[in-house]
């Protein structure tokens, strides 16, 4: 435990230099000689965009022939399937969920994951049926990213990461915290099944990519610059889910980000 809470705040000191040298990011302009910027690109730090341009365009190579056409192939499975699936993958996330709403402060939110993961996982067959819902326990989404955020830690500069896709500093660092505090995968570890973690990821990464295969198309087909959409739908996205905006008025634009759970 002392080794974890080491490598905990190893990482936020590691965090707090980058924003040092990020310091500067509200004053520099990102420019494309296709692309007519808005206001709000304007303001996303992006000084890797050559290489992040790069591992861009293999991550869309990738989700071309590999994730898109397994999404495909999830979206025909019978529904009751789809929602289990989707349901179990989910009900796992719960856990570092309440975690990250206690470190936020959302005392009654923490207490409300937690009974929608116990309920879940015993009359809800380990997640597989939402009974929760019907108890009026929403599912919510908090993630350690979000938890930097409040706290007051500043996005950094925009990364793509290989196959996870769109990412900055701050979210990144959020990831590596999730990797190293995730008890399902711990578990899993501990148990000598440490298969079941990059199962686990390429089930999430299957799931919610099939969620937005139309309108990651139409973003793709549609945008001058994919890539400048991309960064400028992560973007809002993310500040939509630091803000904890209703559903009902997030941006309609898709995240294409794979989460680590």
């Amino acid at each position: 435990m002392s080794k974890l809470k080491h490598l905990i705040a190893t990482l936020i000191i590691i965090f707090i230099s980058f924003n040092l040298y990020a310091g500067a990011s509200d004053d520099v302009k990102t420019s494309s000689d296709d692309f007519e910027t808005t206001t709000f690109e304007d303001e996303i730090y992006d000084p890797l965009e050559g290489i992040n341009r790069a591992v861009f365009g293999f991550n869309n190579v990738a989700d071309k022939i590999i994730l898109e056409p397994a999404a495909k192939g999830y979206k025909k499975l019978p529904n009751p399937v789809q929602s289990g699936i989707g349901n179990f993958i989910k009900n796992l996330k719960l856990p570092l969920v309440a975690v990250n709403q206690l470190l936020q402060g959302q005392g009654k939110n923490a207490a409300e994951s937690t009974g929608r993961f116990l309920v879940n996982s015993t009359i809800g067959v380990f997640g597989l049926v939402d009974v929760a819902d019907d108890f009026g326990l929403e599912q919510k989404e908090e993630d350690f990213g979000q938890t930097l955020a409040t706290w007051g830690f500043g996005d950094g500069f925009y990364i793509v990461l290989p196959l996870f896709g769109p990412s900055n500093v701050r979210d990144t660092t959020g990831m590596i915290m999730t990797m190293m505090t995730d008890p399902v995968n711990a578990y899993a570890t501990n148990q000598g099944e440490a298969w079941v973690i990059p199962l686990r990821t390429a089930a999430n990464a299957v799931d919610q990519r099939s969620k937005i295969i139309d309108e990651v198309n139409a973003l793709r087909d549609n945008s001058v610059d994919y890539y400048a959409a991309v960064r400028s739908s992560y973007y809002q996205n993310r500040k939509a889910a630091i803000m904890n905006t209703d559903d009902d008025v997030l941006t309609p634009l898709p995240l294409i980000s794979i989460e680590f759970e």
